[in-house]
């Protein structure tokens, strides 16, 4: 369920470092919608069509922490923001005080954003780590969805921006808990990604048209938000999801530390990490995730393409304010 909410406070001023895939089109949703915003990012190039719409570079995480309400980092490692956040010279850390907010909202490890969020605390600031959801194709429009976790009254005092920039928006408990909310849904995504590659192989072989292959899995049980993506994305050929093997690998190692600490032994997460391993070994850290498709082409001699499929994938719906999605529970 979705409800809609209002806060009283005024929160205007956001700061936002790490403008990656995804990072730069969160900072674009916030500038598109209003919001005073400064960015920083290790490539200039990358703050380009921002600072041409509006928005200002920052000096430092430092003093772009002391400007801001909010201070966002969206990072590749929970090792960069480290480095963003508590570097002796010019780390954000010296500059949240009381009244502000830091939001994490890189994939990154439960017990990192904890250790980091809790020296923002000290400071009198408060903390969310807040991932996202749901492909860059929706980051870009301001219809993902993000997962929060942090104190409640922090969550109401930041959903003005982060209903600026995802749709559905999911306060997932305490501090961490969004992290492991995030892990848990990338790591179910790449076992899909697997499976619907080995799915398309064997369809392949079996002689069946490709076309007609996607379309019986998209009315059927088998249907997935993976498949509706990122196998358009491998029938093109381009594979790109803007996803890489690197990403993948780490994100499945995050989960796999989380089962570690929970003392569980899984079965099917040793195999994903051998598989990705393997595809960032044979054709690159940087390259797509969909490609890791190509050690089965290679394997049977077959090519996995189709006609009609785009190269990247765009969001069509309209853009929409986002709103709390509301837990339901019994009584």
């Amino acid at each position: 369920m979705l409800m809609s909410m209002t806060t009283k406070n005024p929160i205007n001023k956001v700061a936002f470092i790490g403008l990656g895939n995804v990072g730069g089109k969160l900072a674009g949703s916030l500038l598109r919608n209003g919001f005073d915003l400064q960015v920083r990012d290790l490539s200039r190039e990358a703050a380009a069509p921002l600072l041409e719409r509006g928005a200002r570079f920052g000096e430092s995480p430092r003093k772009m922490a002391e400007e801001a309400d909010i201070l966002i980092t969206c990072l590749p490692t929970p090792q960069a923001s480290a480095a963003v956040m508590e570097d002796a010279a010019e780390g954000a850390l010296a500059g949240l005080s009381a009244g502000k907010i830091w939001m994490e909202m890189s994939t990154t490890d439960e017990t990192e954003v904890r250790r980091l969020g809790e020296l923002v605390m000290a400071r009198g600031a408060g903390a969310l780590d807040s991932p996202v959801s749901g492909g860059c194709h929706r980051a870009a429009t301001g219809n993902i969805a993000i997962f929060a976790g942090g104190e409640r009254a922090t969550f109401e005092a930041a959903l003005p921006a982060l209903t600026a920039m995802g749709r559905k928006i999911l306060h997932a408990g305490p501090l961490g808990a969004a992290s492991v909310l995030k892990v848990v849904t990338n790591y179910l995504a790449t076992a899909n990604l697997v499976s619907l590659c080995e799915a398309l192989v064997t369809a392949k072989l079996a002689g069946m048209d490709l076309n007609t292959t996607y379309e019986a899995v998209r009315i059927s049980s088998g249907n997935s938000f993976v498949h509706e993506t990122e196998s358009q994305v491998i029938l093109n050929g381009s594979r790109n999801i803007n996803f890489t093997m690197d990403l993948v690998c780490k994100d499945i190692g995050l989960f796999a530390a989380i089962a570690e600490r929970c003392d569980l032994q899984l079965e099917l997460a040793p195999l994903l990490v051998e598989i990705f391993r393997d595809g960032a070994k044979k054709y690159g850290a940087r390259e797509w995730s969909p490609n890791i498709i190509r050690r089965l082409e290679e394997a049977c001699g077959a090519e996995i393409r189709a006609d009609g499929f785009p190269a990247e994938m765009t969001d069509t719906e309209p853009e929409s304010r986002g709103a709390e999605v509301v837990v339901a529970r019994g009584d």
